[in-house]
């Protein structure tokens, strides 16, 4: 047996076995990934929403800013929450450097970005539809903003998949402010990265495929959300038509 078949099925064994280090490693990933896109995405919905909507001076300047920070590199994200959360910056005295709440927070400000840029888009494309009858019915700004992002809700599930996808897979942020402490703040990436440095290449084979396999999962609910949606829209569009008829 080859070297690369042997790591597959002893990684494949650390999976079905229920492995401890490895499913702690794994429920703790989740655990930063899932906090840190529920509090990007209630904040960047709502920002990109307004975004997509507003209209003032230097708003292309605004977008421009939002478009830049998309492509910032997590090792300068990473580098700018630790020297908040260091004991010399101005948010020392709250002491969550090399904690879960510093590995959320560097996750949450990566994706924040994200989650507001792609739902402006989404939301300024529909509003150049319909936002013209939401005006005429006297909706302001924000309101529209949240009508049409609300009507728009399952194709910014899409947004959620993006969001969780970037923070999951993230390495350099998280390894800078939580320092990969083995039980309190390793998470898959880290330890994929560690554990490949050290040779131990089946545990890093078995948190890449649990990784995949979470990402496939998320895409498969997701998929089959949209399409019950569709199925449904479709059989009331065909029920009114019978009623008109």
């Amino acid at each position: 047996m080859s070297t690369m078949t042997q790591s597959v099925a002893t990684a494949l064994h650390l999976i079905t076995s229920a492995d401890a280090a490895l499913w702690t490693i794994v429920v703790r990933s989740l655990a930063v990934s899932a906090t840190a896109c529920l509090l990007a995405c209630g904040a960047g919905v709502v920002l990109g929403a307004w975004l997509g909507v507003a209209r003032f001076a230097g708003r292309d300047a605004v977008l421009a800013v939002l478009n830049t920070l998309l492509a910032v590199p997590s090792v300068v994200v990473g580098l700018g929450v630790y020297l908040l959360l260091s004991r010399t910056g101005p948010l020392g005295s709250l002491g969550w450097l090399f904690s879960f709440k510093a590995m959320v927070l560097a996750q949450a400000l990566l994706v924040l970005p994200v989650v507001t840029a792609l739902t402006r888009q989404v939301v300024e494309d529909v509003d150049r539809l319909h936002g013209e009858q939401l005006r005429s019915l006297g909706a302001g700004t924000l309101l529209r903003a949240l009508l049409v992002a609300w009507d728009e809700r399952y194709a910014l599930l899409t947004v959620l998949i993006a969001a969780f996808g970037r923070a999951i897979s993230e390495v350099g942020a998280v390894m800078i402010v939580g320092g990969n402490i083995d039980g309190f703040t390793r998470v898959m990436t880290t330890a994929i990265a560690l554990e490949t440095s050290k040779g131990d290449l089946p545990l890093a084979l078995a948190l890449g495929l649990v990784l995949l396999g979470v990402v496939l999962l998320l895409n498969v609910g997701i998929a089959l959300l949209r399409r019950w949606r569709e199925r449904v829209d479709g059989a009331a569009v065909g029920g009114l038509a019978g009623v008109a008829a």
